[in-house]
């Protein structure tokens, strides 16, 4: 890949990793890659192994799912890739080492992983080794470890800090410094970090050497002697013996120093505690803590001096606080507790020396002797001061010990107890107090164990309320009188307890007072009332609140009269307002006489109601015993109008009255005559039912006699009828001879149909719908037909009329002997008239046909002399045209004309009977016609207008003579004058001639009036796209043919027409034009030929050979499709060498991308290599291509190459025949130098002055980090920055070799950009004023560069900083 693509892999060196390049598999083959292809199925796996690339495509919808995986053996791979990552400063994935070491704690690894995972393991552990020891040597010292995972046995789930540098995740180890504590870095980068000293470094790691050796040695095998042999090799790999450093002038290895560090820690446990004694000392340790299992001794050392450092620092902290609150005795300072201090007092022997350990051990005793104390008081029964007093003893002690919050608990819980007591006692107020909080209290008081002498109290009022309990409990259990309630109560009137029994015996005595309130209130309301509905209502509610009462009362049972007195008179009052049953209304009456109220008004109404009523149903059963007329119906109904009640012979006496009413309703169509009748049809079946269902009517009527008379005038017509279709059926059974036909039939026939007439409109006028009417029109239709059917035999009929008659029976059911002998004889006619009209549309007959159909006139038994006649007429005119067609056929194919072959055709159609001979008539006219179609069909739209074929022809002809005389084929023919577009002759309309081809043009041809008749040195459009002076494609009018005929279409017409059997004027004219085409064609494969296989410089003579072969083939009226492309094809060569032409020697120079157009144009168009336009333009783009990749590789090449090189490749650029600006822009803006190392821009690594925007490298600057606004030394001298002085008195300072480029004088603030590429050049003034003249601008860039120093600032008082600079420059 860097090979083939080179200058991507300079641009861009992680160019692999972004995954948008691919290379020809052919190239990687021709490489030695090794290249698979697979196609991938529903169902397959496809596993893609380490270091190998893939790629794909799907051929439709896919959907795919991909995953990542990596058995053991590729752990080595991995590394191989996390180098990588690291090489090319990429993120990874997932950290390399962390998966290792995560997989061997917690991982299930078998024996064929281990041993991959134990030698990667000890990869990581020696490379972290070394780095260790560098950095030890290179003095960082200080260290500490990594903060623990929450959940360490999972891969990624907490991401590690990563190295600013290389980006790689540091799981590890990783150094940090104090003025950057946000930025890491890894072991290899760790003198990139800042710019500190080491020894304010810091070593972060996760694990010490001798953890990591631990795990690649945790997969050896677990016998005994493998295990020596690990610990063996581990210590061996560990071990830091031979590290060594100098300190102070002197080398020391790192076991001394570690002994010597132990020797230091023993003396310190064995003084007295000094705390920075203690941190020096810890700090001296941690260069020790990362190494191997040999500095076990020190980790146990940091461990104790840990510990012992925790307990002092505890034991002074404690002793301070002591003596602080003893001094104070403020209540806001926090005491310690006795918990903390036993903790710490529980060291035995103590870690090392503290003068505050005995005076905290005796307040701790005194703090657990008061305790005993508090306890042996909360546990007894004690008094109120006892308690007082020794809380006072424990908050005056300066340790807090928790029993004083009970004891304090115990107090407060006491005197909040005395406070609720004493207010019930001193309540006043009847139920005042619930006894439950009385209750409550009282078991309070035995669980505080506090002698009082509220108790007492307390226990007597208690007491009395179980007293009132009682006598109340004792009420309510039994019956109870409203009276002795009454009593109870006021005996308890005013004590304070709200004890529940009493309240609820207070709640049952309101309930019953307030019921015999509202009793006596409702007991006035209800004998004042109308409305006894109310009364009822508000009756029952108070009856149902007097049962649910739990007092007994005396008014009850008189509430139960006045209820039912009220449910009587409110079903007076409904039987007033509507009509009720007569049974209900007696019964009612019974009612009130049983409670003694029948003597009220309503009900003395009611009892003469109901005597009218009885009168009324005696009456109607009389009428609907015997059949009266349907007016006494009528007045019994309107009488019971009158009488307000539901009476129950009503519905009997209605019921008998609609039933007389819905039969006359029926009756009325069949008691009107037929006249009178609508469109409505009546039945005699519906008749019958009438006349039955009036024999069960209980009403007297006079029209059921007139129903009785239609029905029987019904019956009469029905057998009348029936006998005439019994003398029809009879008719058509007889056997009659009809040969000579019998007047005595006819007349039959005649008598009979007139006769089924009558009966028909007879049975019409009665108004039924009778089904004999049907069958007597079916059987007048029959005979109608039999009629026409034997006039027939009169005279000779048409065939239409037969045809009519034919189907006039189609749909008769009628059967027998006359009707079959008619129809046959109709069937015959019918066929036999066929035969002789033969109408257009229809198939024609057959000769055997007719003489079928003559032989069958002898079978059937009519006598039809005329048809016969006219069909043996028919027969000999056939015979006739067949002779004639013999004789024309017996004619040579000269002599057979096409008139007459049309003459036997249409003679043919109108005598002939279907016949071989016919048939090839209408086939070879049909041929010839359908040919001269064809031939109109692919002429041209020009030739089209032409009357006839034999015309068109002729004017194509003309077309291919001017192109023949074009090519110079018709060389005796004179020249005519034609217009080259249109082929007319141009002698009648204005015309111009191209002064290059002499050719004429109509002015309308070409879109020009008749005022540019005049027009000098016209060109015509031929001459001018041969010149390359106008554009052309492959698309153009000059070579599109829509208006001419194709030859092959012409040779196919030509085959065609030679199989025809008769001579033809069109087929003698097609074939000379198949042949002046030809010669045509022949000319023009010379022309393209010729055109094909030139390669000289000069192409005026295949411009002229072009021009003719256009112009000929524009003109001829017939084209070939595969000479038309040939011809495009020359033209677009011809064409493509006069663009180069111009391309090349044009005034502007050609860009390499146009040059790059023209050569793949030249290529697909198949343009010989030997070409010499071919040649020079491949010549002019590889100098260009070559050219422009080293402008490119020097324009990104840093300032590798010098200066006098690069101005060297612009002046070459310069000079080059292809227009290169982009790449000379890149290599002057290489030549523009920055900062003060004066090398070219870089826009990764440098920032610009807020000031004059001048660039400056981050390194050159002495910058950690980029800044949001920057000032160069030069704008602002007076920082911290390196000044000029610094720069030339440090040794490793090197003058530049050309001075820094003026600064421009301040300005306003502006965006700071990256400076442009395409900035104007300068030109320097002369003393006089006038510009200095460079010869190219390779000369500008020079002096450019070459600038003296000369920086403006805004402070005159600034510009002493540079006073050092000035010196020297002096």
């Amino acid at each position: 890949m860097r090979s083939s693509l080179p200058d991507l892999f300079d641009a861009q060196p992680d160019l692999l990793f972004q995954l948008v390049t691919m290379l020809n598999p052919s190239v990687l083959q021709e490489n030695e890659v090794p290249v698979y292809s697979i196609l991938q199925e529903p169902g397959n796996f496809v596993i893609t192994f380490p270091r190998s690339y893939h790629g794909g495509f799907n051929l439709g919808l896919n959907c795919a799912e991909a995953v990542n995986f990596a058995p053991a053996d590729w752990l080595p791979y991995g590394a191989f890739g996390a180098d990588l990552y690291k090489r090319y400063h990429k993120t990874a994935v997932l950290s390399h080492e962390e998966l290792l070491c995560v997989v061997a704690q917690y991982g299930d690894v078998d024996s064929r992983g281990s041993s991959y995972l134990k030698m990667e393991l000890l990869r990581i552990s020696d490379r972290e080794k070394s780095w260790r020891e560098k950095l030890w040597k290179s003095g960082i010292v200080k260290s500490s470890c990594l903060a623990p995972r929450k959940c360490p046995q999972y891969v990624g789930t907490e991401e590690d800090p990563t190295c600013i540098i290389c980006q790689q995740y540091l799981y590890l180890s990783a150094v940090v410094c104090s003025c950057r504590p946000s930025s890491f870095v890894c072991l290899e980068h760790w003198e990139h970090l800042c710019e500190c000293k080491p020894a304010k470094l810091r070593l972060l790691y996760r694990h010490s050497l001798g953890v990591l050796y631990d795990l690649a040695f945790s997969f050896d095998k677990s016998t005994s002697e493998d295990k020596a042999e690990s610990r063996s090799v581990k210590r061996q790999s560990s071990c830091l013996s031979a590290l060594t450093k100098k300190v102070k002038g002197s080398s020391i290895t790192f076991t001394q120093l570690a002994t010597e560090w132990l020797l230091q820690s023993s003396t310190i446990l064995q003084k007295d505690f000094v705390t920075d004694a203690f941190v020096t000392t810890l700090r001296k340790a941690e260069q020790f803590l990362w190494a191997g299992p040999e500095m076990d001794s020190v980790r146990d050392m940091v461990t104790n001096l840990t510990e012992a450092q925790k307990w002092a620092e505890g034991i002074k902290e404690c002793g301070t606080k002591v003596e602080l609150w003893l001094c104070h005795q403020d209540s806001s300072l926090k005491k310690i507790h006795l918990e903390y201090v036993d903790e710490l007092l529980r060291f035995n022997p103590v870690p090392c020396n503290e003068p505050h350990y005995h005076k905290l051990k005796e307040y701790a005793e005194e703090a657990r002797l008061l305790i005993q104390e508090i306890e042996t008081a909360l546990s007894m029964c004690s008094k109120m001061s006892e308690l007082q007093l020794l809380y006072s003893r424990a908050c005056g002690l300066p340790i807090y010990i928790k029993e004083t919050k009970k004891l304090e608990g115990k107090i407060s819980s006491t005197k909040a107890w005395l406070v609720s007591v004493r207010n019930c006692i001193s309540a006043k107020d009847p139920a005042a107090l619930d006894i439950e909080v009385l209750y409550k209290l009282k078991s309070e008081i035995a669980d505080l164990q506090v002698q009082l002498p509220e108790i007492d109290a307390l226990q007597n009022l208690l007491n009395q309320a179980e007293s009132c309990s009682c006598q109340c409990r004792y009420m309510l259990e039994g019956p109870m009188n409203l009276k002795n309630v009454g009593l109870l109560l006021q005996e308890w009137d005013s004590f304070t307890v709200d004890v529940p029994e009493l309240r609820l015996l207070r709640n049952y005595h309101s309930d019953a007072v307030s019921w015999v309130s509202d009793f006596n209130d409702a007991l006035g309301r209800v004998h004042r009332q109308e409305d006894q509905h109310n009364a009822v209502d508000e009756l029952k509610s108070i009856l149902e609140e007097g049962l649910s009462l739990k007092i007994q009362v005396d008014e009850l049972p008189l509430v139960e009269i006045e209820l039912k007195k009220a449910n009587c008179r409110e079903k007076a009052s409904r039987a007033r307002d509507s009509k009720m049953p007569l049974e209900f209304i007696q019964q009612l009456l019974k009612e009130a006489a049983m409670l003694g109220i029948e003597g009220e008004k309503q009900f003395i109404n009611l009892s003469c109601v109901v005597g009218v009523a009885m009168h009324w149903e005696e009456r109607a059963g009389e009428i609907l015993s015997l059949q009266a007329s349907i007016s006494d119906f009528e007045d019994m109904i309107r009488a019971s109008e009158n009488i307000f009640v539901v009476l129950a012979s009503l519905n009997d006496v209605k019921e008998a009255l609609s039933e007389a009413n819905s039969w006359l309703k029926n009756s009325k169509p069949y008691l009107v005559s037929s006249n009178c009748m609508s469109n409505s049809v009546r039945k005699v079946e519906d008749l019958q039912l009438l006349v039955s269902q009036s024999k069960h009517l209980k009403v007297s009527l006079e029209e059921r006699t007139t129903l009785e008379l239609v029905l029987n005038n019904c019956k009469q017509w029905e057998c009348e009828a029936q006998s005439l279709l019994d003398d029809a059926r009879c008719l058509f059974e007889l056997d009659y001879t009809v040969h000579g036909i019998s007047g005595d039939l006819m007349f039959k026939v005649g008598d009979l149909i007139a006769r089924i007439q009558s009966a028909i409109t007879s049975g019409v006028s009665l108004g039924f719908d009778f089904s004999d009417i049907s069958k007597l029109l079916e059987s007048c239709s029959t005979l109608q037909w039999c009629k026409r059917a034997l006039c027939f035999c009169n005279h000779s009929p048409s065939l239409e009329n037969v045809l009519e008659v034919g189907e006039g029976l189609s749909h008769s059911s009628a059967s027998g002997i006359l009707l079959k002998v008619l129809v046959n004889g109709v069937e015959w006619l019918r066929r036999a008239l066929e035969g002789i009209s033969r109408p257009c549309n229809s198939r024609r007959c057959k000769l055997t046909d007719v003489q079928d159909i003559l032989t069958d006139y002898q079978t059937i038994k009519m006598n039809f002399a005329a048809v016969n006649c006219q069909l043996e007429e028919a027969i000999g005119k056939h015979k006739s045209w067949k002779e004639q067609v013999h004789q024309f056929f017996s004619l040579s194919s000269r002599e057979r004309t096409w008139s007459s072959m049309l003459q036997l055709k249409e003679l043919g159609d109108t005598i002939a009977f279907s016949c071989s001979e016919l048939d090839v008539i209408l086939s070879e006219v049909e041929k010839v016609e359908n040919w001269k179609k064809r031939c109109m069909d692919n002429i041209g739209t020009s030739f089209r207008n032409e009357n006839t074929l034999l015309l068109a022809l002729q004017k194509i002809e003309q077309t291919l003579d001017r192109s023949l005389y074009i090519y110079g084929n018709l060389q005796n023919q004179k020249e005519p004058n034609l217009c080259n577009c249109c082929f007319v002759d141009s002698e009648d309309q204005e015309y111009l001639t191209c002064s290059t081809c002499m050719h004429c043009y109509h002015l309308r041809c070409i879109g020009l009036t008749s005022k540019d008749t005049g027009l000098c040195d016209y060109k015509c459009p031929y001459c001018e796209i041969l010149k390359g002076k106008s554009q052309y494609s492959n698309g153009s009018h000059l070579l599109r043919f829509e208006k001419h005929i194709d030859l092959n279409n012409l040779v196919e017409l030509l085959s065609d027409a030679e199989h025809f059997c008769l001579w033809i004027d069109e087929r003698e004219l097609l074939n000379q034009l198949v042949e002046k085409a030809f010669a045509c064609k022949s000319g023009l494969r010379e022309i393209v030929n010729l055109s094909s296989a030139y390669v000289n410089e000069d192409i005026t003579v295949i411009s002229q050979k072009l021009t003719i072969a256009i112009k000929a083939s524009k003109v001829g009226g017939v084209y070939d499709e595969s000479d038309n492309c040939d011809l495009e094809l020359a033209l677009a060569k011809f064409l493509w060498k006069v663009q180069v032409n111009i391309l090349l020697n044009g005034v502007q120079k050609p860009t390499i991308e146009q040059i790059q157009k023209h050569l793949k144009e030249g290529m697909s168009m198949e343009i010989s290599p030997e070409d010499h336009y071919m040649l020079k333009l491949t010549n002019v783009s590889c100098l260009g291509l070559h050219w422009a990749e080293l402008a490119k590789k020097v324009s990104n090449d840093s300032g590798a190459l010098s200066l006098d090189k690069v101005y060297e490749l612009v002046a070459e650029g310069e000079n080059l025949p292809v227009d290169a600006n982009e790449e000379l822009r890149m290599l002057r803006a290489r030549c523009m130098l920055y900062c003060i190392c004066r090398k070219p821009f870089d826009p990764g690594r440098m920032i610009a002055c807020y000031h004059c925007s001048e660039w400056y490298h981050f390194d050159c600057m002495k910058l950690r980090c980029t800044r949001e606004i920057y000032i160069c030394p030069a704008c602002n001298p007076c920082t911290g920055f390196p000044t000029n002085h610094d720069r030339l008195t440090c040794r490793k300072f090197e003058e530049p070799k050309t001075p820094s480029p003026r600064h421009t004088n301040p300005r306003k603030k502006q965006k700071r950009d990256v400076p442009s590429h395409t900035c104007k050049m300068f030109a320097p003034r002369n003393d006089d004023g006038s510009n200095f003249r460079y010869s190219n601008g390779t000369e500008c860039l020079r002096w450019k560069n070459q600038k003296a120093i000369r920086r403006a600032t805004k402070r005159r008082v600034e510009l002493q900083s540079l006073s050092p600079l000035l010196c020297i420059k002096r």
